[in-house]
């Protein structure tokens, strides 16, 4: 075997060890680089949706979870809230069925959500931002008249009732929002993706 031979094949080694080495090393230097265009993971929870465990929410309670910087409700309706909204006065309410108010097609119904049992709302007054109260008992005192249970914004006296639906003759101009949702399971809602979205 001549000395060229042998360095021939040396040199080519050591010429395919060094390619070899330089890819691993311009990958792992590419990593940061690619990272640094992806969403940070304030960002993503800023728009990003948010999956809600609703195993242990009791009929009649209140649910709170953020998404986008905002407050999300879920409540768990009894009987007795479903069979109200069924027959709520329509001549109270200021928008009775949604057709000016923001919601998902499947939400556009009299108790505003995907099943009856649950409503999914952003808990903002539409009218200046505040947050209203969670005033599920009937006739109650804070509200007067013939309350029948709901969200009542204290701040400037809006009233909605317990679909979110606002009430005629309030400073309030429109139902609460109802944010695009889809349920996962019996147990868990992720707020921010439509029904339609797939899994």
């Amino acid at each position: 075997m001549s000395d060229d031979a042998v360095d021939t094949r040396r040199r080519r080694f050591l010429t395919g060890t060094t390619v070899v080495i330089g890819g691993i090393g311009a990958a792992f230097t590419a990593v940061p680089f690619v990272s640094s265009f992806q969403p940070s993971a304030r960002a993503k929870a800023i728009g990003a949706p948010v999956e809600v465990d609703i195993s242990k929410l009791e009929s009649g309670q209140r649910l709170v979870q953020k998404w986008r910087g905002k407050p999300v409700w879920v409540v768990r309706r009894t009987p007795e809230m479903v069979e109200t909204l069924k027959s709520f006065d329509p001549t109270t309410l200021r928008d009775a069925n949604s057709d000016k108010s923001e919601q998902p097609e499947y939400a556009k119904n009299a108790w505003r959500s995907e099943k009856p049992e649950y409503l999914v709302l952003v808990g903002i007054c539409t009218h200046l931002g505040c947050s209203p109260n969670y005033v599920p008992q009937v006739g109650a005192p804070e509200v007067g008249g013939t309350w029948k249970g709901g969200f009542f914004c204290p701040c400037h006296g809006s009233k909605f009732d317990l679909a979110g639906r606002v009430f005629d003759g309030v400073p309030a101009p429109l139902n609460m929002v109802v944010p695009p949702y889809r349920f996962l399971s019996d147990t868990k809602i992720m707020v921010g993706e439509d029904k339609g979205a797939a899994a």
